[in-house]
């Protein structure tokens, strides 16, 4: 039977631990409220940005094949840009994005396409800096999530598809849909594609735009920004989705510390009980020998 120092000292450090995941869940609600605003308010200047190019390709007469990031050809060599968190203690949400990646690999592999990674977050280049080739990759910038780290990893990303060395691009990142919710999803970025104007519904048309300069010039300047977009949509999209699975796990592991705290404490009252127990038949058993000596 152990002892009640002992058991003592265990409740005493489940206690500590529980103090420091309410502390945790705390932290990370905060940073998911911040996050969350931003992707609020940055979810509508994506739509609208497809909206504004979606607008230009329902003009018609423009030559697809003279802008490269249109360009379609055969598929060689895969460029994929894996987004997971810097730390842990976010339950299996960096897992399920290693996952996903790793079927992408088996998807690609079976069809003979060769792979290079970009990976963003400190747990994926652990993982799979030894697996895979890895390009290039980032560590410690999910905490804060700048524009100016998003431009670095799509210009990284769109020199490669230009220059040849990639012919496709995807991007492994988790979708946050609500606290509870979050998807892992893969999106192809590289060549860029949009709706046909055909395809576009005729009551979004409102009216027709003429564009200074003319719109095969104007393309190719703004798609490398819509590029941009993408994967600083992905990286927001993950940063918010990484605060709330941490703030799950924490919850989740504080109530496991309470339930825990409540067993040992019953556990200790049993084990104090037996102890006067036998430490009252012992007293009875030696006054009883007194008395017959």
């Amino acid at each position: 039977m152990p002892a009640l120092r002992d058991i003592r000292r265990k409740i005493e450090a489940v206690k500590r631990i529980g103090q420091i995941t309410k502390a945790m869940n705390m932290v990370a609600s905060a940073k998911l409220r911040t996050l969350q605003q931003r992707l609020e308010g940055f979810r509508p200047y994506r739509r609208k940005f497809e909206e504004t190019i979606n607008n230009i390709f329902s003009l018609g007469g423009i030559n697809l094949q003279r802008i490269p990031l249109l360009q379609q050809r055969e598929v060689k060599k895969v460029g994929i840009i894996l987004i997971t968190a810097d730390k842990g203690l976010c339950g299996a949400f960096n897992s399920n994005l290693i996952k996903e990646a790793e079927k992408l690999i088996n998807k690609f592999k079976k069809e003979g396409k060769e792979i290079e990674f970009i990976c963003v977050g400190r747990k994926g280049v652990n993982y799979f800096r030894k697996k895979v080739p890895v390009r290039e990759y980032y560590i410690d910038i999910m905490g804060k999530v700048l524009i100016q780290d998003a431009r670095k990893i799509a210009r990284s990303a769109m020199m490669a598809y230009l220059a040849g060395e990639w012919d496709e691009v995807y991007v492994i990142f988790s979708y946050f849909v609500n606290v509870i919710r979050q998807i892992p999803k893969v999106e192809k970025i590289l060549p860029l594609s949009f709706k046909k104007p055909e395809e576009l519904p005729e009551k979004k048309i409102q009216g027709a735009y003429i564009y200074e300069p003319p719109e095969e010039e104007l393309l190719p300047e703004i798609l490398p920004l819509y590029l941009n977009t993408l994967i600083f949509s992905a990286m927001l999209e993950t940063a918010v989705s990484e605060q709330a699975a941490r703030m799950t796990a924490m919850d989740n592991a504080n109530k496991a510390c309470g339930d825990m705290v409540k067993q040992l404490t019953l556990f200790y009252n049993k084990v104090r009980q037996a102890t006067i127990t036998k430490e009252l038949m012992d007293i009875v058993g030696g006054a009883e020998a007194v008395s017959k000596g």
